[in-house]
């Protein structure tokens, strides 16, 4: 048989390595071997004993599987590889019991990663920018920042007004927003997240750390009302600058902002604005 696809494993680097992709300093080769865990899985696809496709998926909180690190060697496209590929990674996902949700995460202008995405029976759920900048303080009014919530279960209060009550869709990571379920929000997670609220207690935000090559403080706002907010990025602000002074490496501020939301921020804004990302999904 010329096709076959199995799970991927340490030897199979080299070949990894070896496809022509057309990417630059590609994080799929600097993390492969952490791709491989009980988390993680990855898959390829070989024409005549050359790899030509690779595929994966990542779990979070149990429930969530995210399908990703679709790569294909551009010797081999047009010959519907990585749509097979994916759709085999999707009915390798749907046998764990405990997935109730699986998703994949493209950018807007990746026409044909969106093409595979739903070839595989995956929906659009929404579009979103990872808005990223190293200095708010553009947007900063001279206001008093907000209190820090320490309380657990007021953060539970919090977490549920924002997201569990209205279905929202929540930023778990960066590049990875699920539809919320408590499973999200562990006491874990409730504890190492920062909360903090305005003085009339009826807005809030999470900030928390994150790392995707670069170090992010990765902020959370469940409204599109920011740029009126006073001291929320004096907030923002305060916590960058201590996380930044901690890595002493690359470190910015990114925030999720639908398309709606970017249109509010003013024209002297500090963030870029790279092409959108569309996440996709289907209920299990």
């Amino acid at each position: 048989m010329s096709n076959y696809i199995r799970r991927l494993n340490e030897q199979d680097f080299q070949d990894v390595k070896a496809m022509d992709t057309g990417i630059e300093d590609d994080y799929v080769i600097r993390i492969f071997h952490r791709l491989l865990d009980d988390n993680n899985r990855l898959f390829g696809l070989f024409h005549k004993e050359s790899l030509v496709s690779i595929a994966g998926y990542s779990v979070y909180a149990r429930k969530y599987a995210m399908l990703g690190r679709l790569r294909s060697d551009r010797r081999y496209r047009g010959n519907d590889f990585s749509t097979t590929l994916v759709k085999y990674t999707m009915k390798e996902v749907l046998k764990h019991p405990a997935i109730t949700w699986v998703g994949g995460n493209t950018q807007e202008e990746n026409l044909a990663g969106r093409r595979v995405l739903e070839k595989a029976g995956l929906q659009p759920f929404i579009t979103l920018y990872g808005a990223t900048t190293k200095d708010v303080s553009k947007l900063e009014t001279g206001a008093r920042p907000w209190a820090k919530v320490h309380n657990l279960n007021r953060k539970k209060e919090l977490v549920y007004k924002g997201y569990l009550d209205n279905s929202s869709i929540f930023p778990y990571q960066c590049y990875y927003p699920f539809p919320a379920s408590w499973e999200l929000f562990t006491d874990e997670n409730l504890e190492a997240w920062s909360f903090y609220e305005n003085n009339n207690q009826d807005r809030f935000l999470i900030m928390k750390e994150d790392q995707k090559k670069n170090v992010y403080l990765h902020v959370i706002y469940p409204w599109n009302d920011m740029v009126h907010q006073e001291g929320l990025w004096e907030t923002i602000s305060d916590n960058y600058q201590q996380l930044a002074m901690q890595t002493m490496e690359a470190t910015y501020v990114w925030m999720d902002l639908t398309k709606e939301e970017a249109k509010l921020l003013p024209d002297n804004h500090p963030f870029t604005l790279a092409s959108p990302w569309i996440l996709f999904g289907t209920a299990k």
